[in-house]
């Protein structure tokens, strides 16, 4: 097979959601139909239940959330599935959009009871900017919903992109039946199964004339169904693949994760409509092929102790062009060095399994003894001029506290590799007790449960009394007031710290000539 018909069976997408939206639920169902699993798991995790692929670590499964993007590779009809299911609380948006840089489109995942929520919205924006083509589902239709038009008519307004459903819901909660394809003309009818969600739904095929429609709803539920197709067939736009594919409309699907229907229905659609890779722009105007004879790929995500058996680190890659093979030697500019990329796997959540070859749109792992970073370039051509990935400035500070002084050489192991990871920022890291920063009070929970269970050292986080942080050069620290404090990142570059956003402003409007930064330089 040639190199660009491989590319062309490539999908390199993310599920965004809203916490609760049913996103790792989801997750969990592409992978049984894709037929990686054989049973799919709970989110809810209970004694006699078998854990979701993506929640591998011990605290999402223990809480119940996603905490961390995973990576999980499989094959549906042909196509290779590269699957990135990102967290979706709000404390971990900065892992979360490293993620969708990494990817060619989105799945965004809708509670039909509650429509577009913000973390939705956020991350709506996000793919927006980025030009990625946002596919919809909404979610939870085995629960009472909101009127299908109501639900198409907020994405439109919150969002503002048009919103054409490929399919109609037949009711929602105890009377959801099943869906309508608008565009086959085809009804497939909901049947329930006593599986629990575990196997496939079961589901028959009908036509929209089918007597037994009206015999399996009540009146009201089949005119209200009825009432809404004809609707929707003659007012609501038809679908443009064109304006999919440059983020002006986006096509939505109705069914329930949690009862597999639809789900197949959508992963099918899915594989039609969304892009394989394409063309990447550089910050120079210039862009990169997919079919480049050139490899090229960036670093979007570190992750230590996916496997407590292994204890190492890995380096999560998004190839942009070309091929990669096993034994390659790339360039890694900001080493300024040649780098023989010998331990190259691909994930299905915890599970690893060595690889050979992978191409553009891949997502690969590479065993990290240290090397990478976060936006590193891997090349065998011209050094392509990537745009950075994102880093934000922390808004809530703590002081690390060692409690076992005899753990310490763990102690800086663990602060380092998470750091590297963005499981937090690390600040003053020479100092005995070094600060950490983060944009949300979950970030330093993970941290701390992390490193004692991860690296056996329990810490003690102590609060301090700042609410902002911008990065400044090396020559505006003097400019710095008493009441501010001055420390150094990882890198030493400066950084202030500020006791309230009313001093930020301030600072801002004295020392117009400071320039202040959100990321470092």
């Amino acid at each position: 097979m040639s190199l660009p018909e491989k590319i062309a069976q490539r999908r390199a997408f993310a599920i965004i959601a809203h916490p609760d939206a049913g996103k790792t639920t989801m997750t969990e169902k592409l992978l049984l139909y894709g037929g990686a699993i054989h049973l799919a798991g709970h989110v809810r995790a209970k004694k006699d239940r078998k854990s979701t692929r993506s929640d591998w670590m011990s605290m999402e499964q223990e809480r119940g959330i996603s905490i961390s993007t995973a990576a999980m590779q499989f094959e549906y009809n042909g196509f290779v599935m590269n699957l990135l299911d990102t967290p979706g609380h709000q404390d971990f948006s900065e892992d979360t959009y490293r993620t969708l840089m990494a990817v060619d489109s989105a799945v965004m995942l809708l509670d039909g009871s509650r429509g577009v929520e913000p973390q939705t919205i956020k991350l709506f924006h996000i793919c927006r900017e980025r030009g990625i083509p946002i596919f919809t589902f909404i979610n939870k239709m085995d629960m009472p919903a909101k009127n299908p038009f109501e639900l198409i008519d907020e994405v439109e307004k919150v969002l503002g992109i048009s919103a054409v459903p490929l399919t109609w819901p037949m009711g929602s909660g105890k009377d959801f039946r099943g869906f309508y394809d608008l565009e086959k003309d085809e009804v497939h009818l909901f049947e329930k199964s006593e599986k629990g969600g575990a196997y496939a739904a079961p589901e028959s095929v009908s036509g929209l004339h089918d007597p037994r429609l009206s015999e399996i709803m009540d009146e009201y539920t089949y005119n209200f169904f009825m009432e809404g197709v004809e609707i929707a067939k003659e007012v609501l736009p038809p679908f443009d693949r064109e304006k999919f594919l440059n983020g002006e409309q986006t096509p939505v699907l109705f069914g329930s994760a949690i009862t597999n229907f639809g789900v197949a229905h959508m992963l099918h659609r899915f594989i039609e409509l969304a892009p394989p890779p394409g063309e990447i722009l550089l910050n120079n105007g210039k862009s990169i092929h997919p079919e480049s004879s050139d490899f090229s790929a960036f670093v979007f995500k570190l992750q230590a102790n996916m496997n407590k058996q292994h204890r190492d680190r890995v380096a999560f890659v998004r190839i942009t062009s070309g091929t990669f093979e096993r034994g390659m030697t790339v360039k890694v500019p900001r080493l300024n060095k040649e780098v023989k990329l010998t331990s190259p796997v691909s994930f299905f959540g915890q599970e690893r399994s060595t690889i050979d070859i992978a191409v553009a749109g891949d997502i690969i792992g590479l065993i990290n003894p240290g090397i990478y970073r976060i936006g590193d370039i891997l090349t065998t051509g011209e050094i392509p001029d990537f745009r950075p990935l994102p880093r934000f400035a922390p808004d809530i500070f703590s002081r690390i506290v060692l409690t076992d002084t005899s753990r310490q050489k763990h102690y800086r192991k663990g602060i380092q590799e998470l750091a590297e990871e963005g499981v937090v920022q690390v600040f003053n890291v020479s100092d005995q007790n070094p600060i950490v920063g983060a944009v949300g009070q979950l970030q330093f929970e993970v941290f701390q449960f992390r490193l004692e269970d991860e690296y056996g050292v329990p810490v003690r986080l102590e609060p301090l009394g700042f609410e902002a942080s911008r990065w400044i050069k090396k020559e505006d620290v003097e400019k710095v007031g008493r009441f501010d404090k001055i420390v150094h990142d990882d890198a030493g570059n400066p950084v202030i710290l500020f006791e309230t956003q009313y001093r930020l402003n301030s600072f801002m409007a004295n020392n117009p000539d400071v320039e202040l930064r959100e990321h470092p330089p």
